[in-house]
């Protein structure tokens, strides 16, 4: 196992020794009568459903109480508008996370007629890790008679209904899905989690069939199957995996066993907050994408994430790209489409992604391995300078294709220019002799813009000599020199 692999080991291992201290809770449950008179036995709920409000996000004042009539007019549920259902995942203490009100007030952002209800199941959250996941039944069946009853006494359609999970919480949207009487609109799996689910079978789990639409963002997938903090497989009809679904950039590890080895538990606590941020980030993300409508995150259909680093995905043909977050569209294929990404380190999330084809020439034949390059665009709205990009190889008489991304939206792109970085002082593989290559063109595709460009060098040809100058190419001229959509 690796070692990030291993800290997430540890860092579940580690609460569900805290939780494993705790006594299961036990929650007192009446029967309640409907307006008619006619008993109904809701006794079996224990999860609560807190109905917030945007003027307060943090608060849960009111709450929607299965069989009861009046509590729908108390809480002044809005029937005529659409219903979200946010469900956490598993906890340490039972306290919400800091994730929950940014969250509801996103969502009152895009949708401020809606109603944004959070599935309380604290208790059954908060005992050690197997018993919270094995847990996830009970709730998902309280989440189904909830959502049944609407249905059914309010004569509410299901298809305004959307589950939005996180973690375990996916799997609780999953099941809720798979009992409610109709079709669910949508669920949106929030790295659902790994451990005890990798395997499992589809009743168990979140899976296609449980909504008229499933999307799913995967955001810490890093080690062995089950022992992903997030479920590595495809899950849903839209599988998003951003950066790779590995791991997430401001994130990092390091800074984490620093904390760890430097603080001891204070230290720990203050790593636990960097060990649920690759995990986390997907519920950031979706939070970016109705905080930030006007900016769009780009996802692209892709076998596998080696071949998204090499460009060569950034198609927008046949339903190949999509939104990442609310805005997605709702694509149902026979088979899950797989997508990925890139994105910043904070919010705003999005960049912009590029692939780049360059041919190198050479008098002899030359092959030489992770070579690192600077690239800098530059355009009509803005400059993105020296990005870094390591190729694995570098050969003569060939061409080669990777993917850069920025967060500078540059317009329309003018001028490409190129640098080959000199190895460090203790690489002495060049020390004799400096490699040099020639370029004529570099071909530039944009993913946002689907545009084809062609840059061409100033001289007919660019020399480009590592660790020496820089090579630059402008917007060739004619035919060949844009392909749009294509």
């Amino acid at each position: 196992m690796g070692g990030r692999a291993l800290l997430a080991a540890l860092w579940i291992t580690s609460h569900c020794l805290v939780a494993m201290c705790r006594e299961p809770a036990t929650t007192a449950a009446s029967v309640p009568r409907d307006t008619t008179g006619e008993e109904r036995d809701f006794s079996g709920i224990e999860s609560k459903f807190s109905l917030r409000k945007p003027e307060q996000p943090y608060e849960d004042t009111c709450f929607l109480v299965p069989g009861q009539e009046n509590s729908m007019t108390q809480c002044r549920f809005n029937h005529s508008s659409k219903t979200f259902v946010v469900i956490h995942g598993w906890t340490v203490i039972p306290l919400y996370e800091s994730w929950i009100a940014k969250l509801v007030k996103a969502l009152y952002k895009t949708e401020p007629d809606s109603n944004v209800i959070i599935v309380d199941w604290l208790d059954r959250a908060s005992q050690h890790y197997t018993i919270s996941a094995s847990n996830t039944e009970l709730v998902g069946k309280d989440v189904a008679k909830f959502v049944n009853w609407i249905e059914e006494q309010f004569a509410y359609s299901l298809s305004n209904v959307h589950l939005l999970g996180y973690s375990l919480g996916a799997h609780v949207a999953g099941i809720a899905g798979k009992l409610a009487n109709k079709k669910i609109s949508r669920i949106t799996g929030l790295d659902p989690a790994g451990p005890n689910f990798e395997y499992a079978n589809e009743t168990r789990r979140l899976s296609p069939d449980d909504a008229a639409f499933v999307d799913v963002v995967h955001t810490y997938t890093r080690g062995s199957p089950d022992r992903s903090i997030g479920i590595q497989k495809p899950v849903g009809h839209i599988d998003i995996y951003p950066n790779g679904g590995s791991f997430q950039p401001g994130c990092k590890v390091t800074e984490t066993l620093r904390r760890l080895a430097e603080k001891g538990f204070q230290g720990f606590q203050e790593a636990d907050q960097l060990l649920k941020c690759s995990h986390e980030r997907s519920i950031h993300l979706f939070i970016d994408s109705l905080m930030h409508e006007e900016k769009p995150i780009m996802a692209y259909r892709c076998k596998s994430k080696e071949a998204f680093e090499k460009g060569l995905c950034l198609s927008c043909r046949k339903n190949r790209c999509n939104n990442l977050g609310y805005k997605v569209n709702k694509v149902r294929t026979k088979r899950s489409a797989t997508m990925y990404l890139k994105t910043g380190e904070r919010a705003p999330y999005k960049v912009f992604h590029y692939q780049v084809k360059i041919h190198f020439f050479a008098k002899e034949n030359m092959t030489k391995t992770n070579q690192d390059f600077l690239i800098s665009l530059y355009g009509t709205e803005g400059e993105s300078k020296d990005m870094p990009v390591t190729l694995p190889e570098v050969s003569t008489n060939q061409t080669f294709s990777f993917l850069i991304y920025t967060a500078v939206d540059i317009g329309d792109l003018l001028i490409v220019r190129l640098e080959w970085k000199k190895d460090s002082i203790f690489n002495l593989k060049d020390w004799w002799s400096t490699p040099e290559v020639a370029i004529q063109r570099v071909r530039v595709k944009s993913g946002e813009t689907q545009k084809k460009l062609v840059f061409c060098s100033r001289n007919g040809i660019s020399h480009l000599k590592k660790g020496e100058g820089v090579a630059e190419f402008v917007r060739c001229l004619g035919k060949n020199a844009i392909k749009e959509n294509s």
